[in-house]
């Protein structure tokens, strides 16, 4: 009887106690932690889900004209596009991504990596715009404004602070702006752009070896052993080291959704600047018959930019049951690919 006395007191004691007005706040705050937690974690997964939306297509033409209210001239186009890709990568929601440090976009690569693709094709264009498209000859004195833009963007894409990435590609963004009031001004002389043909067959050329690499990267997935064919054409040529006559290529399994991201971006950027080329340099490829040409390349590009049903990027191999998103993507970079070295023969020697 006395222990059982003794058990109801003490259940009575941590009764009481747990009731005791210190622990209920006690237990108070680490309810309200929890609920904060859990609020904090909800708002972040919806943050990484609008941010983590790629960009919508825009119109070419309808840019230029908001960018450049007066009488188009040759070139506007082509610029106004290669800002306004330009802002989208730096002002779209979630901002630029790549050099962030906190949640939720440190956890996110799919569209750093777009971003990444983005900024490939713009170096690329801002690159053949300084020293092609703006100079009517090798000896021709270079534009000083896109010689500030082009190594902007060739800055580090991955700068947090001192200085951030996004204030250097900005600066560069100005440069473009300031090139593209003075462009149809008579008074100014050194505001040039010249539309042709070996102007855009060297711009082509850096396309057709990003795509190149982009398709042997995206199919590389599956794995494969592929033979060495470095110096295949020429009997005298010779490398730095010697390498086996086969290589094995396998992209790790967590690269690959970077990779297919990467490729995106690159042409959603690069549908964008074919449709202002192909507007600037209408003339130029209608007299050599090129127009349907390169309409052909980005109706074949627009196929990458399809909505992608699956929560995750598939590596099926073969002909197995599950898909393989990445060599689906190179299938279509490559006939890209090789219609853009066809159309660089036919504005070569057509």
């Amino acid at each position: 009887m006395p222990n059982l006395l003794s058990t109801l007191g003490q259940s009575s004691k941590k009764a009481v106690m747990r009731y005791h007005p210190s622990n209920l706040k006690a237990q108070g705050i680490v309810g309200a932690s929890v609920s904060l937690l859990i609020l904090f974690i909800i708002i972040l997964v919806i943050l990484a889900f609008l941010w983590g939306q790629e960009p919508n297509r825009f119109d070419v033409l309808e840019i230029a004209k908001e960018k450049n209210p007066g009488e188009l001239v040759t070139g506007d186009i082509t610029t106004a596009t290669l800002i306004h890709v330009a802002e989208v990568m730096l002002d779209k929601p979630g901002g630029y991504q790549f050099n962030d440090i906190t949640p939720p976009t440190v956890f996110m690569d799919n569209i750093p990596n777009w971003e990444f693709g983005v900024l490939v094709q713009i170096r690329d264009l801002a690159r053949a715009l300084r020293n092609d498209m703006s100079r009517s000859q090798s000896q021709s004195i270079e534009n000083k404004d896109l010689a500030i833009a082009e190594p902007q963007f060739s800055f580090n894409n991955n700068s947090w602070l001192f200085p951030p990435t996004e204030s250097e590609y900005g600066k560069g963004i100005k440069a473009l702006t300031r090139y593209l009031e003075k462009l149809g001004d008579p008074k100014e002389h050194n505001y040039q752009f010249y539309a042709r043909a070996d102007n855009l067959v060297n711009w082509l050329q850096l396309v057709s070896q990003r795509l190149g690499s982009l398709s042997q990267r995206l199919s590389a997935s599956v794995g494969e052993t592929r033979k060495n064919i470095d110096l295949a054409g020429d009997a005298e040529a010779k490398q730095s080291t010697p390498t086996s006559p086969e290589v094995k290529v396998k992209t790790p399994w967590l690269e690959i959704d970077d990779i297919f991201y990467e490729a995106r971006g690159t042409t959603w950027a690069l549908i964008h600047f074919l449709e202002a080329i192909e507007i600037d340099f209408k003339a130029v490829l209608k007299k050599k018959n090129a127009l349907v040409s390169l309409q052909q390349i980005i109706r074949e590009l627009e196929a990458t930019q399809a909505t992608v049903w699956s929560p995750m990027i598939v590596n099926g191999g073969g002909f197995g049951l599950f898909a393989n998103h990445s060599l689906v993507m190179s299938s279509y970079i490559a006939r890209a690919n090789a219609a853009i070295i066809d159309l660089r023969n036919l504005l070569t020697q057509g």
